[in-house]
């Protein structure tokens, strides 16, 4: 199994309340309905306010690095990062488990 973590940062002047942003999260929240490669898949907003802490994390799981790349070139995967490109930064670790 492959573990899938990415943990987003908003850009300055971003707040989870921006319209923007709350596409981007149901367009993510979506993707185990649509992307059958998926095994685990948890969302969810940071509760730190510590300051090194990101604001949004992802937290999937793949059977093996072959579906991991199909879920990434997925249209539906590269239709969220678009959305999400617009706002945001973020950081990934692929590892397995």
């Amino acid at each position: 199994m492959i573990r899938h973590l990415v943990l987003f940062k908003l850009n300055e002047g971003v707040d989870r309340d921006d319209p923007r942003v709350r596409q981007g999260y149901e367009a993510f929240r979506a993707l185990p309905g649509t992307i059958d490669e998926i095994r685990h898949w948890e969302l969810g907003w940071n509760v730190s306010d510590r300051p090194i802490a990101y604001d949004f994390a992802i937290n999937s799981a793949f059977d093996d690095a072959d579906a991991l790349r199909r879920y990434v070139e997925h249209p539906d995967h590269q239709a969220g990062v678009a959305l999400w490109r617009e706002f945001s930064t973020w950081v990934i670790a692929d590892y397995e488990f």
